[in-house]
């Protein structure tokens, strides 16, 4: 189906996905007063799924519900017997869970489900013994509260970061004693959540724990979307299964019902009870629950997809898959590629053998990662990285050491951790003096807490190339004695060692930036320097500078009216600069900034200017295209106003559209401007290096993206989005009559002449399964600058709507077709089970 077919599906599928278009729920009719259950629920199909589910490794998802009912909870003592059917019913559950993650008999699993005895860590004072095991649905980790009243407690794997083998935590550093080290292992969180420190009973187990964790964590990350759902269902199953019997009355039916997000009124659920319950014995068991699953995770859009391509008695024969790949996906497919993929995704054998997809093998193909809306090959590094430093955007990290606000907030070397392992290539030290001798990092003259800079630089050494292999840049911000200087100088010297680049790569002056490629593990400073770099090629030179700089502060960066009251005064800082710090600095040298004509007459390459956000958005909306020359030649790094005191962000895409590189965001800071800069830097490997488009690089150019004029960069693409369905979404709290309303926003950001957004109607408490079937176009001018942001968002006409998730990637790496999209929560994680699908079309305008 080409684009002018696509209103023709859109109308079959209008027609066939009224029951879900209009989720709608609406009021009952009726004359007694309205319980706020009570609603109609037109979405639900009066025939059997087609869709039987028969993956391999997962021993087809919907019988392992039937095996999978169960789990622990506090009663009263049980008889032998039921206490041998308790472990019988454990055991299946196991069994099923074991099989979908395919590690039968895998010692480390068995370890987990065994569990043990750890001893946590909360201070020096604050160790307690504490046991944890993994539970039935091998996805949650269970400890007990020795608290009184208090449950004992749980979390999931998928809340997990990292697990951390060593005393690499904040907290074990300060709480343990160094001969504990091999006995120590933390539990990381993606969240804001603390992390989990603890010590095992020798150092054998700590490896035990580690390894085994680690082991489950990347078997459930390779599971695919659909293997992830069925995981979820089955564990909702459980939850709704009271009384544990591997039985569903109608009751429960309705719980499970709001536990995965949809709103039924009583009718709607006896209707769907009564359908499924063939014996008419008041329960759904065995096939009954299976029968339920199909009718619950039928999805029609695929059924309308597959009908229109499987042309041979029913099924899709190799050719009517190099079709749809061809037509559909717009992929350059042969019969071999065809070939593959019924090899890797037909789950019936027969089928397969005569090298035929069935609907079963389609619907699993549609849930791979090679049916994402990312393109592929840019999930790998795939630009040239063999250009000069200064032509790449690069993820820029500011106030990198604070967990929250500038005011008071937290430090913690945790912060740079978390920024480097989300491909964060230059990352922030505000340093000062600190006691013993020893230079701190802390937002100065303010209550946020501080760190000691050793720690930080160890912390950076330890995860700077866990992402990313291309090089960092450690932005020091100085206020140190030159006594203290020297300390930093030791410690950067003695933990970077040769992986700190301290003079010119090759030899004699160097004329231009090396390449990502050339400076792969190695550490860059950003900072002050006593002297120009040239200096260290003709000694003779190099004392008659002055020791004295000006204070690398980013307050000193002011607004004009503020520049003009300090000439007035006459008051500059000074800084007396210690050599050895300063000798550091090779390819990113401090400078303040007078003007384009000043820098392009007096500056070297490697002198930079960092400028605050508004003077860098005045000098990118008024003079635009000279910014652009600038940014061709030198480094420019951008950074939040001072004003920003709850770490804000601001938008960095003017930034970027006048070719800046180091567009420094609040990392810990959960907004669109971090998701706008997470989806920039999506893709290339996850390098943290961009290569700018050639109109950035040219140092002739004369694009400008305020005013657009003809040149390579105008290249008008119409971009074409039909938002289609959306799977499992979760709940926004956990209130048991809280159901979710998604709409669905769509937005293009880039230059003025492409930023645009369209959004769809709201679907009403309907989350597992909400379809909209609605289509928009875009005009994208430069697509080279532009990104494409979809947000799904519950809606709310009285307080406003709520984030659910969203997904943001380069206009360029968009795949065409049908798609899946992946959904990040607010933190930028993924959420496992959840997803939107579209069809994308992008043509060459008329």
């Amino acid at each position: 189906m080409f684009i002018n077919e696509v209103p023709r599906l859109r109308d079959i599928l209008s027609s066939r996905f009224l029951l879900r278009r209009h989720v709608y729920v609406t009021r009952a009719a009726a004359k007694s007063p309205v319980r706020d259950d009570e609603w109609t629920l037109k979405c639900g199909r009066s025939t059997p799924s087609l869709l039987r589910r028969s993956v391999p490794v997962a021993q087809s998802g919907a019988r392992c519900l039937t095996t999978a009912m169960y789990c622990l909870r506090s009663e009263p003592e049980l008889s032998r017997a039921e206490q041998i059917l308790r472990s019988a019913r454990r055991q299946k559950v196991i069994q099923a869970n074991v099989t979908l993650l395919g590690m039968e008999g895998d010692s480390d699993l068995q370890f987990l489900l065994q569990g043990g005895d750890l001893l946590k860590v909360l201070s020096p004072s604050w160790k307690k013994t504490r046991y944890f095991r993994l539970m039935e649905d091998c996805k949650t980790i269970w400890r007990e509260s020795k608290r009184t009243f208090k449950d004992s407690q749980t979390f999931s794997l998928d809340d997990i970061s990292s697990v951390r083998l060593g005393r690499q935590s904040e907290g074990l550093r300060k709480n343990t004693e160094d001969q504990v080290e091999g006995r120590c292992f933390s539990i990381m969180f993606k969240s804001r959540r603390k992390n989990l420190d603890l010590i095992a009973s020798s150092e054998e187990e700590a490896k035990q724990w580690f390894n085994s964790l680690q082991k489950v964590l990347s078997n459930r990350n390779n599971l695919n979307i659909q293997q992830k759902t069925e995981h979820w269902i089955s564990s909702c199953l459980r939850k709704a299964d009271k009384n544990k019997d591997d039985k569903m009355t109608q009751s429960e039916l309705k719980n499970f019902l709001r536990l995965i997000n949809i709103k039924v009124d009583d009718d709607y659920a006896e209707m769907l009870f009564q359908k499924c319950d063939k014996s008419k014995s008041g329960h759904l068991s065995g096939e009954e629950i299976e029968h339920f699953y199909d009718l619950l995770t039928h999805r029609e859009e695929i059924d309308v997809i597959y009908g229109a391509y499987a042309k041979t008695t029913g099924f899709m024969s190799s050719q009517n898959l190099v079709d749809f790949l061809k037509k559909e996906q717009r992929e350059k497919a042969t019969l071999a590629d065809a070939h593959n993929i019924i090899q890797k995704h037909e789950p019936d054998e027969n089928a397969k053998e005569k090298k035929l997809l069935s609907k079963d093998g389609f619907l699993i193909y549609m849930h791979y990662p090679e049916t994402l809306v990312l393109k592929p090959d840019h999930r790998e590094v795939y630009q040239d990285m063999s250009q000069p430093l200064n032509r790449y955007f690069i993820s820029s990290s500011h106030n990198t050491y604070l967990m929250e606000d500038q005011l008071s907030g937290p430090s913690s070397t945790e912060a740079y951790v978390r920024a480097l392992l989300k491909s964060c290539r230059c990352v922030e030290l505000d340093v000062w003096d600190g006691s013993d001798n020893e230079p701190v990092i802390y937002h100065g003259y303010t209550l946020t807490s501080k760190i000691l800079f050793r720690d930080a630089i160890k912390s950076i050494k330890e995860y700077a190339f866990k992402t990313s292999d291309y090089p960092v840049i450690l932005s020091l911000e100085n206020h140190c004695s030159v006594e203290q200087q020297e300390v930093m100088a030791h410690h950067l010297s003695s933990i970077l060692g040769s992986a700190l680049v301290t003079s010119p790569l090759g030899e004699g002056m160097p004329t231009d930036f090396p390449s990502p490629e050339e400076l792969k593990g190695k550490f860059l400073i950003k900072g002050k320097r006593l002297n120009k770099l040239e200096a260290s090629f003709a000694p003779e030179a190099a004392e008659a500078d002055d020791a004295d700089v000006t204070e690398e502060d980013e307050s000193n960066n002011e607004d004009e009216d503020e520049q003009k009251e300090d000439e007035k005064r006459k008051v500059k800082k000074k800084l007396k600069l210690a050599k050895e710090l300063s000798g550091m600095v090779v390819y990113c040298k401090s400078v303040h900034f007078h003007s384009f004509e000043d820098a392009r007459q007096n500056l070297s390459f490697y002198e930079m200017s960092s400028f605050k956000e508004q003077k860098a958005l005045a000098l990118a909306e008024e003079s635009a295209n000279s910014f652009i020359r600038h940014n061709v030649d030198k480094l420019s790094r951008i950074y939040p106003a001072g004003s920003r005191t709850d770490s804000s962000n601001y938008n960095p895409v003017p930034l970027w559209n006048a070719g800046c590189q180091l567009v420094a965001l609040n990392f810990q800071t959960t907004c669109t401007d971090m998701d706008v800069n997470q989806g920039r830097f999506l893709v290339n490997g996850k390098s943290g290096y961009i290569l700018k488009p050639a109109f950035l690089r040219d140092v002739d150019t004369e694009f400008d993206p305020i005013t657009l004029t003809r040149g390579d960069w105008l290249k008008h693409k119409t971009l074409h989005v039909l938002v289609v369905s959306a799977q499992q979404l979760p709940k926004m709290n956990n209130k048991k009559f809280s159901f979710v309303d998604p709409l669905v926003k769509v937005q293009v950001y880039g230059v003025p002449a492409d930023v645009a957004e369209r959004q769809t109607v709201a679907v009403e408490n309907n989350g597992f399964n909400p379809a909209w079937n609605e289509s928009f176009q875009f005009d994208v001018y430069v697509p080279d600058l532009a990104l494409v942001r979809f947000t799904i968002e519950d809606h709310d006409s009285t307080s406003g709507n709520e984030f659910i998730g969203q997904y943001t990637l380069p206009f360029n790496s968009l795949n065409m077709g049908y798609r899946q999209v992946p959904l990040l929560n607010k933190n930028g994680d993924v959420l496992s089970s959840a997803g939107l699908f579209v069809h994308i079309m992008v043509l060459d305008a008329e």
